[in-house]
């Protein structure tokens, strides 16, 4: 199923994705570390080749990569679905009202507690 997936991305790397949109729903569910760091790179060359691309994700590592966030909450289900913080994942990492900064934080700087 994952290398389904890649190929389906990998595919449109060769082709100009100027006006192209991709929405990817936790694309990281399953895979291991070593092929988070993969699906990294190609949503970043489908980023460089103009393509925009919106992931759905609670990954730290997919989310301390992103260019953008927009966490959503304050919790899950019914207690959820507000916007709760928005910036970098650096400017994240400091928001009092997110508990994904918490996390965030830690992620984006382990030695620090």
């Amino acid at each position: 199923m994952e290398l389904v997936r890649f190929h389906k991305l990998a595919t449109e790397l060769t082709r100009n994705q100027s006006d192209t949109l991709f929405v990817l729903d936790e694309p990281s569910v399953g895979l291991h570390p070593l092929d988070i760091r993969t699906l990294l790179e190609v949503l970043q060359r489908l980023g460089d080749n103009g393509a925009t691309v919106i992931v759905i994700e609670h990954d730290l590592d997919m989310i301390a990569n992103a260019d953008y966030v927009i966490d959503m909450g304050p919790g899950g289900g019914t207690a959820g679905g507000d916007i709760v913080a928005t910036g970098t994942p650096g400017d994240l990492a400091h928001d009092p009202y997110s508990v994904t900064a918490r996390y965030l934080s830690h992620h984006l700087h382990p030695t620090k507690r």
